[in-house]
């Protein structure tokens, strides 16, 4: 079984550079409709960008997301986070440590789709 996340878009170049950018994720598929990105360390990780109105995407499902988010693992949360100030990424919630084990802050793409950025935290004994 292989899984494939694929997220709807205004503009496919703004989300295609928002996700290079901020994540370091490299174009695997460039098209006028659709966009698939990869992990450069590993080729099980993709992750897709579809042209919202293209006749693919069924017309009730058009619309902004809701109810749902996208959670990225990075190696370093905080650094990360640096990159997305440096870049303009609007910044939803700054890091802070969460009770599960995870160092988060949230933003938003292009898209309006939350983007959860996280790396794994252990509190201090």
């Amino acid at each position: 079984m292989r899984i494939l996340t694929n997220i709807c878009s205004d503009d496919l170049a703004k989300s295609k550079d928002f996700y290079v950018e901020l994540l370091g994720l490299q174009v695997k598929y460039d098209s006028e409709w659709y966009v698939q990105l990869g992990s450069p360390t590993n080729s099980e990780i993709e992750y897709g960008i579809i042209d919202r109105n293209h006749e693919l995407v069924p017309s009730d499902f058009q619309k902004k997301p809701t109810g749902m988010y996208v959670t990225f693992v990075v190696a370093d949360v905080d650094a990360t986070y640096q990159k997305a100030i440096g870049i303009g990424v609007p910044i939803l919630q700054e890091p802070r440590n969460e009770f599960y084990g995870q160092r988060r802050f949230l933003t938003e793409d292009p898209n309006g789709c939350l983007i959860d950025i996280c790396s794994p935290w252990e509190p201090e004994p």
